[in-house]
């Protein structure tokens, strides 16, 4: 049976200042951010996901985005350096908490830059945006790493959005969900299914039909239901000021083995 861990990380008091790259800055009420944290971490854990909390790191203002941290193929991960050095020093909790779960490690290395919110998995497919924070040499380790282990990567365009799962996600069926406008290469994707929102291509998979996303995307949500999904709104409204989504929020692990 696939695991359903998640590691997730408590969001730091100076959350406000994060990084803001495509949106203009507007205040983060940092007390709400916590509430809508908590909810989140309930969400997942009503639907089954045994979550681990990484050690807080409250210097660092964008670490509750604990995804962008590290990417994780099978048992092995692979410790992601982020494009912006704010952010390199959020690694150390999250590669302690995956040795903890048992992965074996690796690392990026300079000159290579990657956040795993440029990193859609797929099946064994691993679709990996290029641009602002990840760059091509991130994409060739990360391809020195999991391809041996059976993965195939696919490089991706980015250069609307910040990360690559801040334009598509993909739904159980393996269908890539995206808002089209915020797409740089719908092409390279075997089927696109065009969402009404910027924030309903952004999905968690929960389990089953069950689908974790934004409650600022109502529309979407009715499409997803329309298809046979169940859709599970959380209000995020202060992740979203900062450019993150459902999905940077924890870490999945699906296929750890014992």
């Amino acid at each position: 049976m696939p695991s359903k861990k998640a590691l997730i990380r408590r969001p730091s008091p100076r959350l406000a200042d994060g990084l803001v790259t495509h949106l203009q800055r507007t205040p983060v009420d940092v007390r709400l951010a916590l509430r809508q944290w908590e909810a989140y971490v309930e969400a997942l854990e009503a639907h089954g996901w045994e979550t681990f909390e990484v050690e807080p790191e409250d210097a660092c203002p964008d670490s509750v985005f604990v995804e962008d941290a590290v990417v994780v193929f099978r048992n092995v991960a692979l410790i992601a350096r982020s494009g912006a050095r704010s952010r390199r020093g959020e690694t150390t909790g999250v590669e302690e908490a995956v040795g903890r779960l048992g992965c074996s490690v690796n690392w990026v290395w300079e000159p290579g830059t990657l956040e795993g919110g440029d990193v859609l998995k797929i099946g064994d497919t691993l679709y990996v945006g290029r641009g602002g924070r990840t760059n091509a040499e991130g994409v060739r380790q990360l391809r020195a790493v999991f391809e041996p282990l059976g993965a195939r990567v696919v490089s991706v365009p980015v250069a609307k959005v910040l990360h690559l799962k801040s334009a598509v996600t993909a739904l159980p069926d393996g269908t890539v969900i995206g808002y089209e406008p915020l797409v740089d290469s719908p092409s390279l994707f075997p089927r696109l299914l065009p969402v009404p929102e910027e924030a309903g291509a952004h999905v968690v998979l929960l389990g089953g039909s069950h689908l974790l996303m934004a409650a600022s995307a109502p529309r979407s949500a009715e499409l997803f239901a329309d298809l046979g999904f169940d859709p599970v709104p959380v209000d995020i409204s202060e992740f979203e000021k900062l450019e993150g989504c459902v999905t940077c929020l924890s870490v999945r692990l699906r296929g750890l083995y014992s």
